[in-house]
């Protein structure tokens, strides 16, 4: 509107040789990119009106073309201007399914379980799609806190479709199996039948590493099998250790390739100790000369924060390293062990 105003304004205003008023049809056309159907048919009947006036005071404007043009343009407007708006609907209700399917594959998680504080962090790659091949999950069982984190290989919907098939398993078995070996044989059996959906080419393209971590009532250690996951990270009294596996085990759906023999560790977890579970997103962010995120020094620095702060952090940071933009999905947990003073703290406001 504001812009046909001024082209009427310059149009009386500038002599007739210049012609402003031929900018007119410009206006609907704009107004397609942003308005309704019904307000862009309206600014181009305005805009005839506009051009009907001026032809009042000057005649040879060639009023009948500039007016044609007008026309021609609205309808094309007012179409263009629906075609949007059926995209921009389309994608709303894809943003909802994708909303409800985030919600379904990566729950919210407690922010406790029995004295450990647990917080998440997801980051998709691509903003449109929210949800992506990492995945995460934290359970209490009578066996203890039970986690796995992990990444499937590739990306839109088979990724997502192997990472949900692994999740719905992993919440079952955390309850029925003694040990984490029990659990990883469970989750290699549902993801190798989910894989034999494909086609037989693509089988061995479909794999996933993981990492199961269970924190056993009341012990002051933490076991982990490391199926070709990134190591995580421990702190403990501010000294920092990447926690790589004594030997490592196969990727899930590759072991009838290299073996199916799984190896838990037992590493010592007392309270006050922060653990980092993450996925390779993570470690393998770059910055514009192509350096890795320095995610062992990173985690040396943030001392004693909270899980939810020294998320964020991450969050903040990865995104300054990287320039704001990821090149794959981001996952992250971020476990802290309560001291005995923090759990009678939060025994007295429950």
């Amino acid at each position: 509107m504001i812009l046909t105003v001024l082209i009427a304004g310059l149009a009386f205003s500038t002599p007739r040789e210049i012609a402003v008023s031929r900018l007119l049809p410009a206006a609907p056309a704009l107004a397609a990119a942003m308005w309704p159907v019904l307000p862009t048919i309206l600014l181009g009947a305005f805009c005839l009106l506009t051009m009907i006036v001026l032809s009042f005071f000057y005649t040879d404007l060639g009023t009948q073309y500039t007016s044609a043009a007008i026309v021609a343009v609205t309808l094309a407007a007012a179409y263009a201007s629906h075609v949007r708006l059926q995209r921009e609907e389309t994608l709303f209700q894809v943003r909802l399914v994708a909303d409800a399917a985030q919600k379904v594959l990566l729950r919210p998680l407690p922010h406790r379980i029995e004295d450990i504080e647990i917080e998440s962090l997801y980051l998709a790659a691509q903003e449109q799609a929210r949800i992506g091949g990492d995945f995460y999950e934290a359970i209490g069982t009578p066996h203890g806190v039970r986690l796995l984190i992990g990444d499937v290989r590739g990306k839109g919907l088979p990724a997502v479709g192997a990472a949900s098939a692994v999740i719905s398993c992993f919440r079952e078995a955390a309850y029925d199996e003694p040990d984490l070996q029990g659990i990883i044989h469970r989750l290699e059996t549902t993801i190798t039948r989910h894989s034999a959906a494909f086609p037989v080419q693509d089988q061995p393209e479909h794999f996933a590493t993981a990492l199961l971590a269970e924190i056993p009532h009341g012990g002051g250690h933490i076991r982990l099998l490391n199926c070709g996951h990134p190591p995580p990270l421990i702190a403990h009294r501010g000294i920092v250790r990447v926690l790589e596996p004594a030997i490592p085990s196969p990727p899930l759906n590759l072991a009838a390739l290299i073996g199916d023999r799984y190896w838990v560790d037992t590493v010592a977890f007392a309270p006050g100790d922060q653990l980092l579970l993450y996925t390779d997103g993570v470690s393998e962010t770059r910055d514009h000369t192509g350096r890795f995120f320095p995610l062992s020094d990173w985690m040396r620095r943030q001392g004693l924060a909270q899980p939810r702060e020294q998320l964020d952090r991450l969050h903040r940071d990865l995104l300054q390293h990287s320039g704001g933009r990821l090149d794959d999905d981001i996952a992250a947990l971020a476990l802290r062990r309560s001291t005995a003073r923090a759990r009678g703290a939060a025994d007295v406001e429950g």
